[in-house]
Parts: C-alpha cells; sequence; structure tokens
C-alpha cells in the first residue's frame, strides 16, 4: 500500500513538474503564434469574400440568397475572430512599451539625482578665492582642471538627460498610438458585435424563407415579388437620421442625397446607403453631454475635439453644454474609445472642422468662411452645421468623394470602407462587412429610387 501512495504520489509530482515545460509559451512563441492565427483568419475573410462576390454576380434565386446569407454571417464570426487577435497583440506591445517607460523613469532619475550633485559640487568649486584655490592645490593647473572636468562631465550629463527625455517621449507617443489603435480595434469590434446580432436575424430570415417556399425557386421569387415597396408605400416612409436629424419623409432624403449628388459626383444612393448604415449602427450607441464623465474619462477626446467642438458651438450659436452627441462605446462593462460624433453624418468636430470651415489660428480654433467648403457649395454667408440636414449630406458625399467614390462597386465600397476604418484599415479583411453591407444598401435604394420615380 505504501509502495503504491509513493508511486502515485511520484507520478503526480512528475506531471506537475511537467507542466510548465508543455504548456509555457515564450513572448516570441506568443507573437508568432497570434501572428498565424491572425493570417489564418483573414485568409479564411478573403476566401469568403470571393465566395460571396461570385454568388452576387448570379442570377437571383432561393439557392443563391441563402448561400450570400450564410456567407454573410461566417464573414461577421471570422471578423470578430479577427479582432480580438489585433486587440491581443496590441495589447502586448502596450505591456511592453510599458516596461520601457518604468525602465526609463528610473534612468531618468538616477541621471538627475547625478547631475544634481554635479552642480553642488561644481557651486562649490566656484565660490573659492585665489588664496582658497592656492592654498588647497598644490599648483594652480590641478585646480583648473577639476573644474573643467565637472564642467565636462555637467555637460555630458546634460545631453544624456536630454536624449533620456526625447526617448521617454517618443515611448510615451508610441503608447499612446498603440492604445489608440487599441480602442479604434475594440470600437470596430463592438460594432461587428452588433452585426453579428444582424447576422443572427439574417439566420431567422433565412429559415423564415425555407418555411414559406419550402425550398421552391417559384414560390421564392413570389416571396420576393410581394416584398417590393410600392411607389405609394415609399413615399409614405421615413428615413431615420441619428445626431438630432431624426426621421424624415424617404422622399426628402432622396431629395437632399440627389442635391449632395449633383454637386459632388457621389450617387444619391450611395450617400443614403452611408446614412442608413451608420443610422443603423449608431442606433445603439445612445447620446451624452460632453460634459459627462466616463470611467473618470470626458465623453469627448478632450485636446483633438473638445476644443473644437466649442468653437463650432460659439460660432453656430448653440449650447455646447446641452447639445447632445454621440456616448462612448462600452464593451464588456468596459469602456473603449471616444464619444463626440455630431449630427447626421456622425462626424466628430476635429473631422468636421476639416469641411465646415474651422481652423486652427495659434492654438484657437476659429471659424474661416473661405475654408468652408459645404457653405462654397450650398452659398450663403452663414457658416454650415453638421446638425443641419442638407449640410450633412453634403458632407458625407465629401468625405466619399474624397475617399475614393466614383458611382462604382468597386470605388463605392472601397469609399466606404474607408468611411468606416479610415484609409489603413480599408484593406483588413475584418472589415469587409461593412463595405459589403453599403453596396447592399446602395443596390435597394437605387432601386427605390427608381421605383419612386425619382
Amino acid at each position: 500500500m505504501l509502495r503504491t501512495t509513493f508511486a502515485v504520489f511520484l507520478c503526480f509530482t512528475v506531471f506537475l513538474s511537467a507542466i510548465p515545460t508543455v504548456f509555457a509559451e515564450t513572448d516570441a512563441e506568443r507573437k508568432a503564434r497570434l501572428e498565424t492565427e491572425l493570417r489564418r483568419v483573414e485568409a479564411e475573410i478573403a476566401a469568403q469574400q470571393v465566395l460571396v462576390d461570385g454568388k452576387r454576380g448570379e442570377r437571383q434565386s432561393l439557392e443563391r440568397d441563402l448561400s450570400i446569407i450564410e456567407g454573410e454571417i461566417k464573414q461577421v464570426q471570422l471578423g470578430i475572430q479577427a479582432r480580438s487577435l489585433a486587440i491581443e497583440q496590441l495589447s502586448d506591445q502596450i505591456g511592453e512599451k510599458e516596461v520601457v517607460l518604468s525602465i526609463l523613469e528610473e534612468r531618468l532619475k538616477e541621471q538627475e539625482n547625478s547631475l544634481a550633485d554635479l552642480v553642488r559640487k561644481s557651486a562649490m568649486a566656484e565660490e573659492y578665492t585665489l588664496v582658497e584655490m592656492m592654498l588647497s592645490k598644490k599648483n594652480l593647473s590641478d585646480f583648473f582642471s577639476d573644474v573643467a572636468v565637472y564642467e565636462n562631465l555637467k555637460e555630458s550629463l546634460a545631453e544624456s538627460l536630454a536624449v533620456l527625455h526625447t526617448i521617454k517621449g517618443d515611448t510615451n507617443d508610441q503608447k499612446g498610438q498603440l492604445e489608440g489603435k487599441q480602442e479604434t480595434e475594440a470600437e470596430m469590434r463592438r460594432i461587428q458585435e452588433l452585426e453579428h446580432e444582424r447576422a443572427k436575424l439574417k439566420e431567422n430570415e433565412k429559415e423564415r424563407i425555407l418555411t414559406v417556399t419550402k425550398g421552391e425557386e417559384r414560390q421564392y421569387q413570389s416571396l420576393l415579388e410581394s416584398q417590393q415597396r410600392t411607389a405609394a408605400q415609399l413615399r409614405n416612409a421615413l428615413f431615420q437620421l441619428l445626431g438630432g436629424g431624426g426621421a424624415i419623409a424617404f422622399p426628402e432624403a432622396v431629395r437632399l442625397a440627389q442635391y449632395a449628388g449633383n454637386v459632388t459626383g457621389v450617387p444619391a444612393e450611395t450617400i443614403l446607403a452611408i446614412l442608413e448604415q451608420e443610422s443603423n449602427i449608431g442606433s445603439n450607441l445612445g447620446s451624452c453631454l460632453f460634459t459627462d464623465q466616463s470611467s473618470s474619462r470626458p465623453v469627448m477626446h478632450p485636446t483633438r475635439d473638445e476644443p473644437v467642438f466649442k468653437a463650432i458651438a460659439s460660432t453656430l450659436g448653440f449650447d455646447a453644454y446641452s447639445r447632445k452627441v454621440s456616448c462612448p462605446i462600452y464593451q464588456g462593462g468596459e469602456r473603449v474609445g471616444w464619444g463626440g460624433a455630431m449630427g447626421p453624418s456622425q462626424f466628430i468636430p476635429s473631422t468636421w472642422a476639416m469641411y465646415g470651415g474651422f481652423v486652427n489660428a495659434g492654438g484657437t480654433w476659429v471659424y474661416s468662411q473661405s475654408s468652408d467648403r459645404i457653405r462654397a457649395i450650398n452659398g450663403g454667408s452663414g457658416p454650415s452645421s453638421p446638425f443641419n440636414n442638407q449640410d450633412a449630406f453634403i458632407a458625407t458625399a465629401l468625405l466619399m468623394r474624397d475617399n475614393g467614390a466614383d458611382g462604382s462597386t468597386a470605388g463605392d465600397r472601397l469609399a466606404a470602407l474607408r468611411y468606416y476604418a479610415g484609409w489603413g484599415g480599408a484593406s483588413n479583411p475584418a472589415n469587409a462587412f461593412y463595405g459589403d453591407q453599403v453596396i447592399q444598401r446602395k443596390a435597394r435604394l437605387k432601386q427605390e429610387i427608381q421605383i419612386l420615380g425619382n
């Protein structure tokens, strides 16, 4: 019995001692694993994109539409997975920067103490009188040699201190950039999770289609015809707008989009598709005051956006302290990123400044009519407003045009991705769902505009 117990204990001990060897992962291995997993997921997203694009090119049918729904659901699931891996990578990089900052802080403190000590010694040396120097040294050259050494050391330490300050500043900047990327990644993942909920609705739609049609193509074509809205229905339909725009009549939304399209060259259906997509996503974000505190941080970015927002309020004559803007996103109970998006186009103040004519003059944001690209189109002398529907439609069209929208499927899809994720994130397969959904909305809205007779 004792021998058996000892044998079991020995085996258990060997097992425990082996755990670190089997499961331990070095930083380099973890980095390589995350990169490999991310490349694999992105390749899967790209493959799904090819499949979905191929299906969209086919004639509309029951089999084709069910395949597209399944492909879209898979794309969103993979996109969320890719975002999780990217955020994990960025978290590791931020951790590395924090270690570097800690080391630099220690070295900086040591250098500052050494410099202070040398300054004291140098000051003492400079207070010696000529008699004291001659009495304290065998000869005058020895004394001046010591003073020269002190001065050289002071200069060297001052240079070293300046270098350390530069390195510390650079490291802080890099850390800030990484944290900004992490917030962006988390925001996009949250939006994709919302889209995942839509994908579940698509799954329900798929089941409904199969139930109604019983898998029969003829029944499916009849269902499609019954779902097409008539001109009368469209005239009574509402188009949802965020940021104080509320719901407006669909014909009015079409009129505003066509006006913006005529002056920018971006198709009306593309403008409407972007605004509809933003409303679909943004309706889940609520609204806040910029003075609200969230997780001990303000709602709006305090240096990038808050001064611009106050300048916009002062110029347009509204109360900055009561005007609602978008709230920050929360994920798993944790805040990620910044709020502050304004009006139907959901531009943050710093983005609106580029189109609405606000410039930084010596550290103060002021309105410049000559820089107001929206007002240059609309005419008049008053400043453009992010809360005015017509101005917001034009702003959306201008940004889409600047992003490369040209009316083609490929051009408008790429511009939409840049609108959503910036130029750097437009090529990321994890963001493909946004561009795809804008193009789907564009096709439907184009058809509805034609039915409306506009």
